[in-house]
């Protein structure tokens, strides 16, 4: 495990974001390419059903990443704290394991009685149903494998194996971006043939990881629980932040379906799958930022170094307004080339989706900032405050705009996370001046 408490920040800051951001950056290109390959393949309707079953990827990683990023930061604030706590460290490692397994056993029971009452649920009509149904032919076998590998890649990044779990993502990324073209359009599978690749891509995830576990640098071991509730309710606690970013994500992109359809139709909720598609790599940009971010916060937190924190919270700060910067240019200044990369668009979609794009990207500005604010509070364990953060962005005022402004006008509804992420940011910062004045209780609570 790397020795965050004495590395220099900078270099060691820069290095886990080129891994961090890599892997998210590759994760949001097969993510991408399904959304492009279908929607090419039928149409509107294609790309409509894309967004219809992303909910159902927001539900399955975020309860990856729940336990992964809830146990890794325990874990790493432990570590910090001295070799004594290793054994306790890996009872976390353990705890989030079998968390693993309980929500993906939840996940599969779900998918298998009440598939299509799910996808209707999420905003599926009766063109887009078949669809999304042939694409989650066999995904849904394949939840284990995602579950686990958002689970597995937050504890390597913090054992100092930041770059195999990029390689991981980079060999599913590969397998399923070939996969995509190859399955869906030269043998002719359609949909399912794109659901093949992404089954594809997160089972060579895992097999990559595994190999962590055999290498000379591991330090992540199975030890027997001593206080499994307590811990499981500590790694609950930690990680929700995260979890209901990528959660919220899912309900928000729910309620926007309803709601588009409901007042604008059936052609604007195709604009806004593509907007959904460049949220992907928005937040995986973000994401990206807090990754590289946490480990060296959580343990400098854990070791009391109020200096080194603030050092790498300005560099992730500095990290995400650049990436703000440049989504919204290339939105403001080339909307419909996302719009031909996602689908075969019709005329009117390619005159009325410049103004929505254009609108929607004004929130890019300021998502990075306040998606890393979540990780910072969660690295320096200040649960609430994340939690505050995410609730609101995630489902309070983003979730009363969404059905307040189209009252006002339709159109209106396009500037609800403009204005979420604007309100959030100012208590982001707020929370962060407080926070800063503070130093670490040097100490973590476990049992």
């Amino acid at each position: 495990m790397e020795d965050f408490l004495s590395c220099r920040i900078r270099p060691t800051y820069f290095r886990y974001l080129a891994t961090a951001f890599g892997s998210s950056f590759i994760a949001c290109v097969y993510s991408m390419i399904d959304s492009a390959v279908v929607g090419q393949y039928y149409g509107p309707d294609g790309a409509s059903s894309m967004v219809v079953t992303a909910p159902f990827w927001s539900i399955m990683l975020s309860l990856g990443l729940l336990m992964g990023l809830g146990g890794a930061v325990v874990f790493s604030s432990l570590r910090g704290q001295g070799e004594h706590n290793r054994k306790l460290s890996n009872e976390f490692f353990t705890v989030a394991m079998i968390g693993c397994i309980i929500f993906t056993v939840l996940i599969m029971v779900l998918l298998f009685t009440c598939e299509d009452q799910i996808l209707i649920l999420f905003g599926a009509d009766e063109n887009v149903l078949p669809i999304a149904r042939e694409y989650m032919t066999c995904v849904r076998w394949s939840v284990p494998f995602f579950v686990f590998g958002q689970g597995l890649i937050a504890f390597l990044r913090n054992d100092g194996a930041p770059s195999l779990a990029t390689w991981c993502v980079v060999a599913g990324g590969v397998f399923n971006i070939v996969g995509d073209f190859v399955f869906t359009f030269t043998l002719d599978l359609g949909a399912m043939g794109a659901g093949i690749a992404s089954a594809g891509g997160g089972v060579l995830n895992i097999i990559v990881l595994v190999f962590h576990f055999f290498s000379k640098k591991n330090t992540l071991h199975l030890e027997l629980p001593s206080h499994f509730f307590r811990q499981f309710g500590k790694i609950i606690v930690t990680g929700f932040a995260a979890f209901f970013i990528d959660i919220a994500g899912g309900i928000i992109t729910i309620i926007f379906n309803n709601q588009v359809l409901k007042y604008l139709g059936s052609s604007h909720l195709a604009v806004y799958s593509v907007i959904g598609s460049i949220i992907m790599f928005v937040q995986c940009c973000s994401s990206s930022v807090g990754q590289a971010s946490q480990p060296m916060l959580s343990v400098n937190y854990g070791g009391n170094k109020p200096d080194r924190i603030r050092k790498i919270m300005w560099y992730a700060i500095g990290t995400a307004i650049v990436f703000g910067v440049i989504w919204i240019v290339l939105c403001e200044s080339a909307p419909n080339m996302f719009v031909y990369i996602f689908m075969s668009p019709t005329d009117e979609i390619l005159e009325i989706a410049p103004a929505i794009i254009r609108i929607y990207s004004i929130s890019f500005i300021l998502l990075p900032f306040n998606v890393f604010s979540t990780y910072y509070f969660q690295a320096i364990l200040r649960s609430g405050v994340s939690f505050l953060i995410s609730i609101a962005r995630g489902i309070v005022i983003s979730g009363i705009l969404l059905f307040v402004l189209p009252l006002i006008s339709p159109s209106a509804i396009w500037y609800a996370m403009p204005i979420t992420e604007f309100l959030v940011a100012i208590f982001a910062v707020i929370m962060m001046v407080v926070s800063a004045r503070k130093k670490p209780a040097g100490t973590v609570q476990t049992a």
